[in-house]
């Protein structure tokens, strides 16, 4: 061996034997928690209609709060200038208290993707300068910055579609791309995780792979995920209190009118409909892929089943009980909850599928 090469060899093995692959992993299971609660309160932000109370994007000023009585009563003539507060919230009136209210739900929901952003940039710093990355991974640390800092972008563009025109309630379809670009970001934390626990076990082990099997169950439970983020934008929550039937019929009618496609993306009863029975579809895919992974990962598995098992019930329960604030916000942190279990999964079964390949082709 050359002495160049006796070199990075020495480098690399320097390099290995600095990377904190368990503390990294520590370190994304918080940032994902702190995903998790955003989305719940992203979920009460929409539930309270309080989305569009803040009218501007100040990265630095908008942390604090308003602090004066003039300063309140200037943001609350910012809201009353916005269609949301024209041509519906004044209908009924609203106290300077009631819009703080609604002002502190957006204003939390803000703080807390500040929050997040800090969380996640600062610990990455500090890991990359001290050398703690395992060799492989800084590019995907830092697009999954990237990932949070889109998501953001996302955010700001879902509420400037309530702001103009005569518009009343921001775009389901931005709204949507928000949130699910939110529970992939969260997807992709918990994979990661993972990926570091399983390099601490085994120093030499690669990414976990997805299994094309696993594809298809995320395929499915993205449907969901989108039908669920679209029922929210339109408030379609409320075109049936029954269940299982929708207004006392099964299947009930529809106005397909203003044409098939529009209908099917735009029309509050057909997104209810499709979001309560296209579940069930999403119920089969996962207990699929919980059967898959018991073999790899008992807990895993164990976890995918009782966490979509909630959120069934906790989907009927919000339709039966007129869309309680509490029981439909909760409905959304399950969701974000079944989105990490299922990733979680999936690695499980795609690591467990890499290790038996390796074997296999390993020299006897």
């Amino acid at each position: 061996m050359t002495t160049a090469s006796t070199s990075l060899a020495d480098k690399g093995t320097m390099n290995a034997a600095l990377a904190r692959p368990l503390a990294i992993a520590r370190w994304l299971e918080i940032v994902a928690a702190f995903v998790v609660v955003i989305v719940l309160v992203g979920g009460i932000t929409r539930l309270t209609e309080s989305g569009l109370s803040i009218t501007e994007w100040d990265v630095a000023t908008g942390i604090l709060p308003p602090l004066s009585d003039a300063a309140w009563q200037d943001e609350f003539a910012k809201y009353q200038a916005t269609p949301e507060y024209r041509l519906e919230a004044s209908i009924g009136g609203m106290t300077l208290a009631e819009f703080k209210f609604i002002y502190f739900w957006e204003w939390f929901h803000r703080l807390l993707a500040r929050l997040v952003g800090m969380v996640y940039a600062l610990p990455l710093v500090w890991f990359w300068v001290k050398g703690a990355i395992p060799a492989g991974y800084k590019g995907r640390l830092v697009g999954l910055l990237a990932l949070g800092g889109l998501q953001g972008l996302f955010g700001w563009l879902m509420v400037q579609s309530g702001l103009v025109g005569d518009m009343t309630d921001v775009s389901h379809f931005r709204l949507s791309l928000h949130l699910l670009t939110a529970l992939l970001l969260l997807a992709c934390l918990v994979w990661t995780a993972r990926d570091m626990r399983r390099t601490a076990r085994e120093p030499n082990a690669r990414p976990a792979p997805i299994t094309g099997a696993a594809m298809v169950v995320a395929l499915i439970l993205f449907i969901q995920l989108l039908l669920g983020a679209w029922v929210a934008g339109l408030n379609a929550g409320h075109a049936a209190y029954d269940w299982p039937l929708m207004n006392g019929r099964l299947i009930p009618e529809f106005d397909f009118s203003s044409g098939f496609l529009w209908t099917l993306t735009h029309d509050p009863f057909v997104l209810h409909f499709l979001h309560r029975w296209w579940a069930w579809a999403a119920v089969g895919a996962l207990i699929w892929q919980a059967r898959r992974t018991r073999k790899a990962d008992r807990t895993a598995a164990i976890a995918l089943n009782a966490v979509f098992g909630i959120m069934i019930a906790l989907g009927i329960a919000t339709v039966l009980s007129g869309v309680s604030l509490w029981i439909a916000a909760a409905h959304q942190l399950v969701g974000a909850l079944l989105v990490g279990a299922t990733a979680w999964a999936m690695h499980a079964e795609g690591a467990a599928r890499q290790s038996a390949q390796r074997a296999e082709h390993r020299p006897t």
